[in-house]
């Protein structure tokens, strides 16, 4: 669920898949809606997957969109333990591993 609706209702701010945002002096991209927070990829800094951000804490919008925002390359495995943390499941790592549940993970 990518459409930021939430934020856009509640904060009253032009969040958008992709928008260019400037967060406390850094430059990234948007990548992500995680409900209260906006998901940031940062230039100088890139990670594998996207930071939360507070959608007013010194936070400005640009009027530019990059539409290949900054990422790791993350390996299989990597990608699979990650996958598993934003599950949020009861079962182990293990667990999760054996009963398939990764191959249904979509990301």
């Amino acid at each position: 669920m990518n459409n930021f609706e939430y934020i856009k209702n509640a904060y009253k701010v032009p969040a958008e898949m992709y928008r260019e945002v400037i967060v406390n002096s850094s430059k990234g991209v948007i990548t992500e809606d995680m409900g209260n927070y906006i998901g940031v990829n940062f230039y100088d800094k890139p990670t594998a997957y996207a930071l939360p951000c507070h959608p007013t804490w010194e936070v400005t919008y640009l009027d530019t969109f990059n539409h290949k925002p900054p990422f790791l390359k993350l390996s299989r495995s990597k990608k699979r333990y990650l996958d598993y943390l934003r599950a949020d499941c009861a079962e182990t790592f293990s667990e999760w591993l054996k009963g398939g549940f990764y191959k249904t993970v979509q990301k």
